[in-house]
């Protein structure tokens, strides 16, 4: 899970985990938040990913962090952007209305760069992590995100024993026993998405939930 190996992804294009449509549990729940319009939105490991599409739309100004310099290119090409390139510190930066992301790695992200965040949306962050390395992010997260700001976590749980990740298998106790020093954590919903997922059905997965959570960093 060093960096080389999702440069590595990128550039085989190995992407798996990338979704070809807006999430649907985002679409259902992401009003819970009450956020504004126009408020500030943090996506952590963002990709190429269309929910910042989705988020954009809503009026927010979305805040993106990805290592991938690839992802970055991908996201403004396929969506038709013109962007702004400028270096800042360790990170370079893309820019284009309502929408900006740092390429780079999260660890090293400045937090003054977050300080006017209200909002944040983690749908493929959490899992990316093995759980040997899930911790630090979540402190890193933590870290980065001004009290009171809210966000929504999907997440997905498994047997890890009968696939390797990534994606990596979340469960709500994890996430309670792991999360709660930090955020206040509500479960909206989890489901099962076995059948949507061939991936997991041809390695013979027994099952396969998504969730969502509302937090409230604390």
């Amino acid at each position: 899970m060093e960096a080389d190996f999702w440069h590595e992804k990128w550039q085989q294009q190995q992407i798996g985990f990338h979704q070809q449509e807006v999430n649907a549990l985002l679409q259902q729940h992401w009003h819970r938040l009450g956020l504004e319009p126009e408020s500030q939105v943090f996506v952590p490991l963002c990709g190429k990913s269309l929910d910042m599409c989705f988020l954009a739309e809503l009026g927010h100004r979305i805040l993106g962090c990805e290592l991938s310099l690839t992802a970055v290119e991908q996201f403004f090409a396929d969506n038709r952007l013109e962007v702004c390139q400028s270096q800042e510190g360790e990170h370079r930066r893309f820019d284009t209305e309502q929408l900006s992301i740092y390429q780079g790695d999260i660890f090293s992200l400045p937090l003054e760069v977050t300080e006017g965040v209200t909002g944040f949306y983690d749908r493929a962050a959490l899992i990316a992590w093995p759980e040997s390395m899930r911790l630090a992010y979540v402190k890193q997260l933590a870290k980065l995100l001004p009290g009171g700001s809210k966000g929504l976590l999907v997440t997905l749980d498994y047997p890890q024993a009968s696939l390797s990740g990534p994606p990596f298998a979340v469960s709500p106790d994890w996430v309670t026993t792991h999360m709660a020093a930090d955020f206040e954590i509500r479960p909206l919903v989890s489901q099962d998405v076995l059948a949507d997922n061939p991936r997991f059905v041809k390695k013979q997965v027994p099952w396969l939930t998504e969730a969502a959570y509302l937090l409230e960093r604390k």
